[in-house]
C-alpha cells in the first residue's frame, strides 16, 4: 500500500497541471490546486493515500528545497547603496528613482503585520479564544511563501518592483515566525537550547560563501553531464544547513532559506538554476503540497460545533493582520495593485503546519482550535491568489526601467540613446572627452567623467546599472572597463572590440567572463545578411517607432498554432526561431512549439503586449 500512494501522488502531481491546462484554469496557482487535490485523495474525501515514512520523507524535503528555492528568487541588488556622482547626475536618479524602494515598503509592510499580530494574539487571550499569546501572534504573522512564489512565478511578475516587494514581505513571513518560534522555544520548552546557538547557523553560511565564492567561475572547467557538481553542490548546502539549524534548535525550514540566498550570492548560471527548480517544482514540492492536504482530515475537524465557530475568527484574524499592508502599498502602486498585492500577502500555510505541531507537542492546545487555525489557513491559500489573480493589472509602474550606463559618447551610442530612451530604458551616456561633452550633450543626457580609473569608476557608482556598454573606439580602455564592470556584479556588459590580430586571445578573455563582445564588422555582415534573407525585418529595425525583441514561447494557446493563425501576426515580423539550438527561418506555414526562442520586430506601442502574450506561462 505504501507504494500504492507514492504512485498515486505522483500521478496526480502529473495530471493536475495538465488538467489545469486543458481547460484553462488559470484563476489558482498549481501549488494551491494541488493542496485541494490532496484533500481529496486523503481522509477527508477518497482516502486513496495514505502517510507513510516514504512520503512524509518525501514532502520534508520538498518544503526544505521550497525554502532553499526562495531564498534563490531575492534580488540582492535592492540592497546595494545607490552612490551619486555629482549634482546632474543626483538630479537624474532622484527623477527616476522611485521615493519607496522595494526593500523599505517590505520592512515598513511587515512592521505593520508584527504590530496587528501582537494585538490580535492579546485579543484571543482576553477573549478566551486562545490562552498564549505570543503563540498566537506568531500564527498570525506567517506568510506562505510557498504560495506567493508560485503566484509570481505562473503571473510572470516574480522579477518586477511589486513582485520583489511582495517576495521579501513574504520571505520575512516565513523566517520571522520561524525565529518567533524559537525564541518561543527557548523560553517556554522543556528541551529548550541556547538561543545564541542559531548564529552557528550563520557563520556556517558565511563561511561557506567564502569557501565557494568563485565555484561558479571555474565551474565549466571541471563540470560534466554525468557529475552535474553545481546541483551537488546546492543539495550539500541544503544538508548542511537544515541540519546545523534543527541542531541548535530552529526549524530545518530556515536554514534551507539562508542556504539559498547564500547559493544566489554565489552567483549561479540561469542553467543551473534552471536545473534546481526542474527538481525542486518537478518532483519534491508538489508532494509537499499534496501531503498539506492529504495530512488534513475535514471530516473530523468540521464534525465538532466548536471548530465551526472557531474558523471564521480566525480566518478574518489572518486577514486583520495584513490589513496595513494596502496603505503601504499605496505608497508607491495603484489602488488594484495595492488590493492584490495585500490579499497574496495574507496566504498562510507552511508555517501553521511547524508552529501547531510545536503547540500540539506542548499541549498548548486544544484540536478544536488547532482544526479552527488551520482550516481557516486553507481558505486564505484559496482566497488570496484568487483576489490577486482577479485585481492584478501589469500596469507601467510595476516595471521598473532597465538602468543602462553607456561609456563613449560618439554618432553611434547618442542616436541609440536617444531611441532607447523612450522605451524601458534609463539611459546615461558617459564619457571623459570634454569636447564631446560640448558637442553632444544638447542631444542626450552626457555626463562628463573627471577619469577613466576603474577605482574612481566603481567609487562613485558609475558601474550601478543592469547594462553597462563601452563604446570607445580604443579596444584597451573597452578591454579595461569591461572586465572591472563584469567582475563588479553588472548583469549583462556590453563591449565594442575592435581588436583584429587573430592572435590576440583578449576578446575570448572577455567571452569568458560572460561579457557580450560586437564589432563594427561583425554588424556591417549581420546587417548585409539580413537585408538579403529577412528584407522586411530590417527595415523594421531601421525604424524608430519599430523594437526587436527576443522571447520564449510559454503561452501554450499558441503552441502546434502556424505563425499567419496568431492573432498578431499582422502587427509583427518573426525573423528567426531557435529551437534545441537550431536556427528556423519562419515562413507563414511554420508551427511554433513551447520553449522556441522567438525573434520578433514590432512596433513599439504592441511590442511588450505581444512579449507578455508569448511568455505568459499558461
Amino acid at each position: 500500500m505504501d507504494q500504492i500512494s507514492l504512485v498515486i501522488i505522483l500521478l496526480a502531481a502529473l495530471v493536475t497541471p495538465l488538467v489545469l491546462a486543458r481547460f484553462n484554469i488559470s484563476v489558482l496557482p498549481t501549488a494551491v490546486v494541488e493542496i485541494l487535490v490532496g484533500i481529496v485523495l486523503g481522509p477527508s474525501l477518497l482516502n486513496l493515500v495514505h502517510p507513510d515514512s516514504v512520503l512524509t520523507g518525501l514532502s520534508n524535503t520538498g518544503v526544505i528545497v521550497l525554502l532553499f528555492l526562495s531564498g534563490l528568487e531575492i534580488d540582492f541588488d535592492l540592497f546595494k547603496p545607490k552612490t551619486k556622482t555629482s549634482t546632474d547626475l543626483e538630479l537624474k536618479n532622484n527623477a527616476k528613482t522611485p521615493k519607496y524602494s522595494s526593500v523599505r515598503l517590505a520592512l515598513y509592510g511587515y512592521g505593520t503585520i508584527m504590530v496587528l499580530s501582537l494585538a490580535l494574539g492579546f485579543m484571543c487571550q482576553v477573549t478566551g479564544l486562545f490562552k498564549d499569546p505570543w503563540l498566537a501572534a506568531i500564527l498570525f504573522m506567517t506568510v506562505s511563501l510557498g504560495i506567493v512564489i508560485a503566484t509570481l512565478k505562473e503571473k510572470e511578475i516574480l522579477s518586477t518592483s511589486i513582485g520583489q516587494t511582495i517576495l521579501l514581505i513574504s520571505a520575512l513571513g516565513e523566517v520571522m515566525p520561524i525565529l518567533g518560534l524559537t525564541v518561543y522555544i527557548s523560553i517556554f520548552g522543556t528541551d529548550s537550547k541556547s538561543l545564541w546557538l542559531i548564529l552557528i547557523l550563520f557563520a556556517v553560511a558565511a563561511l561557506v560563501f567564502f569557501r565557494f565564492r568563485k565555484f561558479f567561475v571555474y565551474l565549466d572547467k571541471f563540470n560534466k553531464s554525468t557529475t552535474q557538481v553545481d546541483v551537488r553542490l546546492a543539495f550539500f548546502i541544503i544538508a548542511l544547513l537544515a541540519t546545523i539549524a534543527v541542531g541548535v534548535g530552529s526549524e530545518a525550514v530556515l536554514g534551507a532559506f539562508v542556504g539559498g540566498m547564500v547559493y544566489k550570492l554565489l552567483q549561479p548560471s540561469p542553467d543551473t538554476k534552471e536545473k534546481l527548480d526542474s527538481i525542486g517544482y518537478g518532483f519534491f514540492i508538489p508532494i509537499f503540497f499534496m501531503m498539506s492536504g492529504v495530512g488534513l482530515n475535514l471530516k473530523q475537524l468540521l464534525a465538532d460545533p466548536k471548530t465551526l465557530v472557531l474558523i471564521p475568527i480566525f480566518l478574518v484574524s489572518y486577514w486583520v493582520a495584513k490589513a496595513l499592508l494596502y496603505p503601504i502599498f499605496r505608497l508607491r502602486f495603484d489602488k488594484k495593485n495595492s488590493l492584490a498585492g495585500t490579499a497574496l500577502i495574507s496566504t498562510t500555510i507552511t508555517m501553521v503546519l511547524a508552529i501547531l505541531k510545536v503547540a500540539n507537542d506542548m499541549k498548548l492546545i486544544t484540536a478544536q482550535q488547532s482544526g479552527a487555525f488551520l482550516l481557516a489557513a486553507i481558505l486564505t491559500c484559496v482566497a488570496g491568489p484568487l483576489v490577486f489573480n482577479k485585481m492584478f493589472t501589469r500596469s507601467p509602474e510595476v516595471y521598473q526601467e532597465i538602468k543602462v550606463n553607456m561609456f563613449g559618447a560618439n554618432l553611434v551610442t547618442i542616436p541609440v540613446a536617444q531611441q532607447l530612451a523612450n522605451s524601458w530604458y534609463d539611459v546615461t551616456l558617459f564619457t571623459d572627452n570634454e569636447k564631446n561633452y560640448k558637442t553632444l550633450d544638447n542631444k542626450a543626457h552626457v555626463h562628463l567623467l573627471k577619469s577613466l580609473d576603474a577605482d574612481y569608476l566603481k567609487r562613485n557608482g558609475y558601474f550601478d546599472a543592469d547594462i553597462a556598454v563601452f563604446a570607445y573606439f580604443d579596444p584597451d580602455v573597452n578591454f579595461t572597463l569591461a572586465k572591472v564592470a563584469k567582475q563588479y556584479g553588472v548583469k549583462r556588459v556590453i563591449a565594442r572590440f575592435e581588436e583584429r590580430d587573430i592572435l590576440n586571445a583578449r576578446e575570448k578573455e572577455l567571452t569568458d567572463l560572460g561579457v557580450e563582445v560586437y564589432n563594427t564588422f561583425a554588424v556591417n555582415v549581420a546587417m548585409l545578411r539580413e537585408m538579403i534573407e529577412v528584407p522586411s525585418t530590417f527595415n523594421m529595425i531601421k525604424s524608430n517607432s519599430t523594437e526587436l525583441h527576443e522571447v520564449t514561447l510559454r503561452n501554450s494557446k499558441f503552441a502546434g498554432m502556424p505563425i499567419k493563425d496568431l492573432p498578431f501576426s499582422d502587427d509583427i515580423t518573426i525573423a528567426r526561431i531557435f529551437r534545441n539550438r537550431k536556427m528556423i527561418h519562419p515562413v507563414g506555414t511554420t508551427i511554433l512549439e513551447l520553449n522556441d526562442r522567438i525573434i520578433f520586430a514590432a512596433d513599439k506601442n504592441i511590442s511588450n503586449q505581444v512579449r507578455q502574450e508569448i511568455s505568459m506561462l499558461n
